[in-house]
């Protein structure tokens, strides 16, 4: 693994996210080494925006650019896995936005190449980063909570009827599983014992044939149960509650949660738990992808995205849905 005082971060990407990665590594006093998009125009105008001095005149020049360490993709999900391809073939570490690949073959094939390559490869999921998950994996380790019985996610958003936009469009793999619903997932993962190998959905699909609703029902092999209600046209809270059998934990926004509250069964006396800033969510991926590469500790939890992977595809197959890169 390399160690040094300060990685080299190359953007794949000038959106949203990307913006959020420029003020991330800002506030730390740093600044992203390099952008590459597919619109030039577009790259220019972001680095210009961060002060950033390179721009690559290919989006692949980036891959053989010997001074960029870790390449943080963030383009829509059906273009991943061939930016992972050339960018993990090249060496280079990869931090890659959420739903990471379309489906687990993928996912395998990109995973066996970081392994070949001796790079770290991560999803830039926000719940394996917040505090106030590490937090509150201590307090159920300690016992004081029982055991862990059933967990409930919701997550609607409110996406506006145009099927022209990548929410419901097939050909950037939308749908609400691979964009909220890998939320709700990597939030199960992370308090279940085991992966939930049993799985019930119902689902209703948007006219362009990707799903616009959907109900999950998930057990894993020690009995623990969850549920799931996904929309992308109706607004739901982001609460997930975890009930155990002396007490339940509640966290709103819980993507990129900063406060939970703890409901005791016996009394119904409660507790708010703090940890961690909600604005600082993509520092703290930042530094622990940044550990990763140095060897220092591993907390980008592979293996949880792996099984989320597994948990989507198999849905998604069941639902008979398929994008156009799969075909």
């Amino acid at each position: 693994m390399m160690t040094k005082e300060h990685y080299n971060w190359a953007t794949l990407g000038t959106g949203v996210i990307a913006n959020e990665l420029a003020q991330a590594l800002q506030s730390q006093g740093r600044t992203i080494y390099s952008v590459a998009n597919r619109t030039h125009e577009k790259g220019l105008a972001f680095a210009q925006k961060y002060g950033i001095d390179k721009v690559y005149d290919k989006i692949d020049d980036v891959f053989d650019d010997p001074d960029v360490d870790i390449i943080y993709i963030s383009t829509p999900h059906n273009t991943h896995i061939n930016f992972l391809r050339k960018a993990l073939a090249a060496g280079k570490h990869v931090l890659c936005e959420k739903s990471i690949t379309l489906n687990s073959d993928e996912l395998d094939e990109a995973i066996k190449l970081a392994q070949k390559n001796h790079v770290v490869l991560a999803e830039a999921m926000t719940i394996f980063h917040m505090p106030i998950y590490r937090k509150l994996t201590e307090i159920v380790n300690s016992g004081q909570l029982g055991e862990l019985k059933l967990i409930q996610m919701n997550f609607g958003s409110y996406k506006d009827y145009d099927m022209t936009n990548r929410f419901f469009s097939r050909d950037l793999a939308g749908g609400a599983l691979l964009d909220i619903g890998v939320y709700a997932l990597s939030f199960i993962r992370w308090f279940m014992a085991s992966s939930p190998k049993q799985i019930a959905s119902q689902v209703q699909l948007a006219p362009t044939g990707v799903d616009e609703q959907a109900g999950i029902l998930l057990t894993n092999d020690e009995g623990q149960m969850a549920t799931i209600t996904l929309s992308l046209h109706a607004k739901q809270p982001k609460r997930g509650t975890i009930a155990y059998d002396k007490g339940y934990i509640e966290l709103y926004e819980y993507p990129r949660g900063q406060k939970a509250v703890i409901t005791y069964t016996e009394d119904g006396h409660q507790e708010v738990i703090e940890a961690g800033d909600t604005a600082q969510a993509l520092v703290y991926e930042v530094a622990d992808m940044e550990k990763a590469v140095a060897g220092i500790e591993n907390t980008m939890h592979l293996g949880y995205t792996q099984d989320v992977m597994d948990i989507m595809t198999q849905l998604r197959k069941e639902w008979g849905i398929v994008y156009p890169e799969e075909e």
